[in-house]
């Protein structure tokens, strides 16, 4: 009863913001991502008839008691559902750098759904499998596929319909995502708080659901034309607002440090210059600027000369999830 799986993180270009149910995470608003090439989690399940517990190292050590109860408490519905009343050991390599806005999360879960669900006896359709991992983080549930993923919000207060789908395959769109790397330390207010003192205090959210619709069936319309000057324009967009709900707050918060701001900067610079990039940024300090293959360089070799830039990581579409022969963990 063992399996390891293989995930790769998304950045969000119409943003998931805010819960209407923060059990079964279910997001206020639908949204869409990327599925991203360069960061990805190796996790190994392996449930035991002989434990009593469960046990979780993370990166090769043994993971905290919050780290190790949220992995328990997400196991227990998998358990729940298979009627196996088994404790496992996990194993997970993160290749993200973790809680700095690189969605480690999303990685992290939906490695951890295939692997689990797989080690205990479940062959689930990937909309189910995608369920499954929303349940552990909500980005989590984009990354089951690779390309461009929409999250559907869903209606229903089961979550049945709130589940993630595929909409262009990740060599239907070539574009390039600079992940640019300003901090490493570990975020002051997590994304999960985050949002739900946004939700709860922020008088400008309202702001936010009365335009991410839109904002999502804009950016749909631009992949179906491969429009990337669109798609750059909505995703800078629906960053700015998203991170402007965190300044409504109470008490009010942000995430974006003063390098953030010099990126952010740089590439509306390169712009003007008649070099075609645009920024995104998930709850964190960190950017991620979208540019064409064509382009990656000569934007990769601005971005460098930032002093306050710590280290470029390029990516392109990347893979869904997959579930990886007995010892290929260790050569990941």
């Amino acid at each position: 009863m063992k399996a390891t799986a293989k995930a790769h993180t998304n950045i969000a270009l119409i943003k998931y913001w805010g819960k209407r149910d923060e059990s079964l995470i279910l997001p206020m608003n639908s949204s869409l991502s990327v599925t991203l090439d360069t960061f990805y989690t190796v996790t190994t399940v392996e449930f035991n008839e002989k434990l009593t517990e469960d046990v979780f190292f993370l990166n090769g050590e043994k993971a905290d008691h919050t780290d190790t109860e949220r992995v328990s408490n997400y196991l227990r519905a998998i358990r729940k559902f298979a009627k196996k009343h088994l404790f496992a050991v996990v194993r997970s390599e993160n290749h993200v750098p973790t809680a700095a806005g690189f969605a480690s999360s999303a990685s992290g879960y939906a490695a951890l759904a295939a692997a689990a669900t797989k080690a205990i006896g479940l062959n689930l359709h990937p909309q189910e499998l995608s369920q499954f991992a929303r349940l552990g983080s909500g980005s989590a549930c984009r990354s089951i596929y690779g390309g461009f993923v929409e999250w559907q919000k869903g209606v229903k207060e089961d979550g049945s319909d709130s589940f993630a789908v595929p909409i262009l395959h990740e060599d239907d769109f070539p574009i390039a995502v600079l992940s640019v790397m300003v901090a490493t330390n570990r975020k002051k207010v997590l994304s999960r708080a985050g949002m739900k003192r946004t939700v709860e205090t922020s008088p400008f959210y309202q702001g936010w659901l009365d335009t991410v619709e839109h904002d999502l069936s804009e950016l749909k319309h631009a992949l179906e034309l491969r429009d990337f000057t669109l798609l750059g324009e909505i995703a800078e967009r629906n960053a700015l607002k998203m991170h402007a709900t965190t300044l409504g707050a109470n008490p009010p918060f942000y995430y974006w440090q003063s390098a953030t701001m010099e990126v952010m900067e740089a590439v509306q610079n390169m712009r003007s210059q008649g070099i075609e990039a645009y920024f995104t940024m998930d709850a964190g300090p960190n950017v991620k600027v979208l540019c064409l293959p064509e382009d990656e360089q000569k934007v990769y070799d601005q971005l460098k000369q930032i002093p306050s830039v710590k280290k470029i990581f390029t990516c392109h579409p990347g893979p869904g999830v997959t579930i990886l022969p007995t010892g290929e963990a260790d050569v990941c």
